[in-house]
């Protein structure tokens, strides 16, 4: 049994492919073969021998060089082991045949015509044609062994550049099947929450109309307004979705909200909430303020959710080249017998918003029994 038989896939052993391993092996045999070849061999007659073994540690690097430095001793002795590896190694290593077929004619005029010259040079007869034919051999059978090789090699190497070819294809072909997935899931959304939420504007708008309270005026005037800018952020968030890389095309540009806009934001909510915003003089890169303002967003809509009537803390201040953010709200007084629905995505989100720009975000309970989230901003996005 082979070391191939003993291997999964045929495949075989380290040591028998290891780099030094087959630059040595050319080298050994061709020695051994010097030496059963040199009985009677010269001093000078062995070092062309072994001269010519020995250059084949070179032959991936220099393979003319080598093949040139073969010849000599294949002259003087007949060796047939070094010029053989030789002339494979030039079929292997220089592409094309201007290489090629001079050195293996070279080996072919070298082993025909050796040491010492006979005398015809040329004889016709049966064993000067039977000489002719084993140099021919001798020099041809490398070559196109070594030509088959570096075709095998360079079909291999084809065959992986067509496979991973293939394999950009299947994900470009996955993310356009992505795309056009998300696109229907966008307007399916769209249909669904805009319809909803028309329906929330519109009664809004109906009881601002007919009441008589002022407050709940004051309040249904909030809704309704919070109702069409909830509308307008979810056309182009749609928009974006559907892989058009901007909004709908019947959809208004709306300015992205900005640190400017907290204040906004924290009136709107309908909480009475302690805020200190002191972001600095510093200019925050817009995906920061971004973030910064999509935090306090979803903190206080959640605070809405689950302690609406709880004291609130908010705190968006500069710490050196960091923005911090801080969202606390205390234990609620009492809790709602209903809470709005959530899937619990929201700060899943803006952890991984804050990841992306390179800062933190941490949320949990604190030990009075109320609920925190601080995210830490840097200056410059990475």
């Amino acid at each position: 049994m082979t070391a191939a038989d003993q291997l999964p896939s045929g495949r075989l052993p380290a040591w028998c492919t290891a780099p030094w391993l087959m630059l040595l092996l050319p080298v050994l045999y061709s020695l051994m073969d010097a030496a059963l070849v040199a009985r009677d061999a010269t001093w000078w007659q062995m070092t062309l021998s072994t001269l010519a073994a020995v250059a084949l540690f070179w032959r991936r690097r220099f393979p003319v060089t080598a093949l040139l430095l073969t010849m000599p001793g294949t002259w003087v002795e007949a060796i047939w082991l070094a010029p053989i590896t030789a002339v494979y190694t030039v079929a292997t290593e220089r592409p094309g045949a201007k290489a090629l077929f001079p050195c293996a004619a070279l080996f072919t005029l070298v082993s025909f015509f050796h040491w010492p010259l006979p005398t015809p040079i040329i004889d016709l007869s049966r064993n000067t044609a039977l000489d002719a034919i084993q140099a021919v051999m001798l020099s041809a059978g490398p070559a196109a062994t070594g030509l088959l090789s570096r075709t095998r090699r360079e079909l291999a190497a084809r065959l992986d550049e067509l496979t991973r070819g293939q394999e950009r294809e299947s994900r470009l072909l996955a993310e356009r099947v992505l795309i056009s997935e998300r696109g229907r899931l966008a307007r399916e959304m769209h249909d669904v929450v805009s319809h909803q939420v028309s329906l929330i504007s519109i009664q809004a708008g109906a009881l601002q109309v007919s009441t008589a309270d002022p407050a709940a005026a004051t309040v249904a005037r909030t809704i309704r307004e919070l109702s069409v800018r909830t509308l307008d952020e979810l056309r182009q968030m749609v928009g974006v979705l559907r892989g058009t890389g901007g909004p709908l095309p019947d959809a208004p540009l709306a300015p992205q909200p900005r640190l400017a806009d907290l204040p906004r934001l924290i009136q709107e909510s309908g909480l009475a909430a302690d805020t200190e915003l002191n972001p600095g003089d510093r200019p925050w890169p817009e995906a920061v303020e971004r973030a910064a303002y999509r935090t306090v967003q979803e903190a206080l809509t959640n605070i809405t959710k689950y302690a609406p009537e709880a004291a609130v803390h908010v705190r968006v201040r500069a710490k050196g080249r960091r923005l911090r953010v801080e969202v606390r709200n205390g234990a609620p007084p009492v809790h709602p017998a209903e809470t709005l629905p959530g899937g619990g995505h929201g700060l899943v989100g803006l952890r991984e918003r804050a990841q992306l720009l390179g800062g933190t975000l941490t949320a949990g309970p604190t030990q009075d029994g109320g609920f925190e989230v601080r995210a830490e901003l840097p200056a410059t996005c990475s």
